[in-house]
């Protein structure tokens, strides 16, 4: 490896194929398979992980013990959830392997394998509620990721989500918590409704949540004005030990389920602002959305160049 590179990981599996959601949905296992082939030129200058499968202790420390039932059961029968968030028989194994990549992830930059990783899963898991499944999510990876990472000493963790859809599930996990800031920008008025600016905490963990709306349209300019001059006042304040990244890339003026216009460029300039926002400071980023499959696999691409930056 090049001296001038940091040590990514991508962490990824085959299992995530198998999380079959039925003909025509668009949270498809094309995503991996197109993103797997995109960042093939750059994948010797990475550390390849496999994930593991968490128990459902460490589900627990987000979900309810009634909602990882209810995930193992439709599971088991290959049913859906809602109308967004399907199961077939594979998904419960899957999901377990997609929570599992960031416990990866943090166990690694803990030892000093490596120094950012990049969790190339499925399903998502940003709209995982602590009790709902909802949004095409059944865990919320990001969530419990940052709850393992407190356990072995990262104790103030920063999650960072420019996906177009609010992460409700992670705001709702954390939003009485003043050890997790949890900082949105996303599209107004698209689903799932949630993440007004108003939003910012209740009780301890009020200021601790950050929410910022863009209006459908809104290009580079727009977002790139958030990540260089609001995000570097939260993170200063904060001060965080880690970031961790929900990186939804449905953001991209190619998206069939918003109604965005940032550029692949404006992609990669986010990911440079938010790897630059605090020098030195280990970050994870976890797939969320992204639905154009050819635009997704560039943007993971560009993600990564810049991830192995210093």
């Amino acid at each position: 490896m090049q001296e001038n590179t940091m040590k990514v990981a991508y962490i990824t599996d085959d299992i995530y194929l198998a999380h079959d959601t039925g003909m025509g949905h668009p949270e498809s296992k094309d995503r991996l398979i197109v993103i797997n082939s995109a960042i093939d030129p750059i994948k010797e200058l990475l550390v390849l992980k496999s994930p593991i499968a968490v128990s459902e202790t460490l589900l627990e420390s987000i979900h309810t013990p009634e909602h990882v039932e209810s995930v193992y059961e439709a599971s088991q029968y290959g049913r859906a959830i809602d109308a967004d968030t399907i199961c077939s028989e594979a998904s419960y194994g899957a999901a377990l392997k997609a929570v599992g990549a960031g416990i990866v992830a943090v166990d690694g930059i803990k030892a000093g394998e490596f120094e950012r990783a990049f969790c190339a899963v499925r399903p998502p898991g940003h709209h995982a509620r602590p009790a709902q499944a909802m949004g095409f999510c059944l865990f919320n990876n990001i969530a419990i990721a940052a709850r393992y990472a407190q356990s072995i000493g990262y104790e103030k963790v920063m999650i960072i989500d420019f996906d177009v859809h609010h992460g409700n599930g992670t705001q709702d996990a954390f939003y009485a918590d003043d050890s997790v800031f949890y900082f949105s920008s996303h599209q107004a008025f698209a689903y799932p409704g949630t993440g007004m600016e108003k939003e910012r905490g209740i009780g301890s963990g009020e200021g601790y949540t950050a929410n910022f709306l863009m209006m459908p349209d809104s290009g580079d300019d727009e977002v790139l004005d958030i990540y260089e001059n609001d995000l570097p006042v939260y993170v200063d304040r904060f001060d965080p030990d880690i970031i961790l990244v929900s990186a939804g890339y449905d953001l991209h003026e190619s998206d069939p389920l918003a109604q965005m216009n940032v550029t692949t460029e404006g992609v990669r300039r986010i990911v440079r602002l938010i790897l630059d926002v605090k020098k030195g400071i280990p970050g994870i980023f976890f797939l969320e959305g992204g639905y154009d499959v050819n635009a997704l696999g560039e943007n993971v691409r560009v993600t990564l160049e810049e991830m192995l930056e210093q």
